[in-house]
């Protein structure tokens, strides 16, 4: 018996001293995919002909050498990462993704031909894939305004914009049989303060009534909507509040997509998960890092994380919330970011399933707080790190850190000899 198999099976009779199946947990973790973010591996410049400068109130960090400047070699780089995290996964593609033949095409033109090597790639490599439409980085968002654009020919490009996106969207979800979760997100809003907020909230809504005026298969294609508190440009007003897209959501029977940087700093998004699935079906959750402010960093095994996962597993949501990742760092090896945010995430979600949550319950229910706190506090000592990398092993992914060193001859190899 090697080492990590003999502490698994001491880690495994410690959980079931506490009642708790280690096996069950496993078995459930292997069900619940992450969807990587593209735009981790290129500091999300996407691959358009004569594409605009980075923008949006989005700024990326760093210069570390080896980013991916086509298609097939961010495909080359995200085989590296899965390579190197446990399970099945899902891949989320921005629409500045497309890969057009050197031709320029217009984002209000993109079609599902435009992303077929894409899902030629996800069938041998993916769980699935979910897809955005990318409503910045353009001369038509420099305004500051999308989707709210007092000026109607801008707002009907990007109309135009989200309902072709919403088309490759449902194309991704029928060719993986899975549903493709696309997600609205507009950097619309005013650096200083505003006069009138109804209007530009009005247009909106209006905006993307016309988007999604098409029903579509909802075995094939989900649609989310995305709220942000601020953004770089747009500190004052933010037109698709947490609010505003709280009630479109529950109106128009739609995904609410929260994003852990997207709200005050002192705020967790934890605590939203229970309250808004009382009243709609399905959650997205961009699970993201800030420091300060909403500067996506690479997630990591922290508290807020842990907090995301148990409320996750306690609220048995396990089908009902899409977990995707929403960071961006140019100051790391871009690979090592995703196996370090993916990895993580796992962790998170793995100490939560092998938590004695029915236990834990039944003391709340009889009003035993003591013991609640008491079994709480003894489950952060448990032995969570021999189960993962028992998972790990199983999965043909490296243990404990060994990873890097995969991740290092990738970065030796192929990495270092892009320009």
């Amino acid at each position: 018996m090697t080492s990590v198999e003999s502490r698994f099976e001491s880690a495994k009779q410690q959980y079931a001293d506490q009642g708790v199946d280690v096996e069950a947990a496993l078995a459930r973790l292997a069900d619940i995919p992450i969807s990587l973010h593209c735009w981790q591996g290129d500091d999300v410049a996407g691959f358009e002909v004569g594409g605009a400068e980075l923008g949006g109130g989005i700024a990326v960090t760093g210069n570390y050498p080896g980013v991916a400047r086509t298609a097939c070699e961010l495909r080359s780089d995200l085989e590296a990462a899965l390579a190197q995290i446990p399970g099945r996964h899902r891949l989320n593609l921005h629409a500045i993704y497309a890969e057009t033949d050197g031709k320029r095409i217009e984002r209000d033109a993109l079609a599902p031909e435009h992303f077929s090597a894409w899902i030629d790639w996800a069938k041998e490599n993916l769980a699935g894939l979910d897809f955005n439409p990318t409503c910045f980085s353009h001369p038509l968002a420099d305004s500051g305004f999308t989707l709210s654009s007092a000026d109607p020919a801008v707002r009907e490009f990007w109309i135009d914009h989200c309902v072709a996106s919403r088309k490759i969207g449902l194309a991704m979800g029928e060719a993986m049989g899975t549903p493709c979760v696309t997600n609205v997100w507009i950097p619309d809003g005013y650096k200083d303060v505003p006069v009138d907020r109804l209007a530009p909230r009005q247009r909106l809504a209006e905006s993307l009534d016309k988007v999604f005026a098409e029903e579509l298969d909802p075995a094939a294609h989900l649609d989310a909507v995305e709220s942000k508190l601020f953004g770089i440009g747009s500190e004052s007003y933010v037109v698709g509040s947490h609010e505003f897209y709280l009630g479109y959501a529950l109106t128009r029977g739609k995904v609410l997509c929260l994003d852990a940087g997207h709200f005050h700093p002192t705020e967790t998004i934890s605590d939203k998960l229970s309250a808004v699935l009382c009243n709609l079906d399905r959650v997205l959750l961009h699970v993201s890092r800030g420091v300060r402010w909403d500067s996506d960093h690479v997630v990591l095994l922290n508290d807020d994380l842990r907090a995301i996962a148990d409320e996750i597993v306690r609220g048995g949501f396990e089908k009902r919330v899409h977990i995707g990742l929403d960071f961006f760092d140019a100051s790391i090896n871009r690979v090592a970011a995703w196996v370090i945010g993916v990895r993580a995430t796992l962790k998170a979600l793995l100490a939560a399933l092998l938590e004695p949550t029915d236990r834990l319950k039944q003391v709340e229910a009889d009003g035993d707080y003591t013991a609640r706190l008491a079994l709480l506090e003894e489950q952060k000592t448990m032995p969570l790190g021999a189960v993962w990398d028992h998972y790990c092993e199983q999965s043909g992914a490296a243990v404990g850190p060994a990873w890097l060193d995969v991740v290092r001859g990738y970065e030796n190899d192929v990495l270092a000899k892009r320009a």
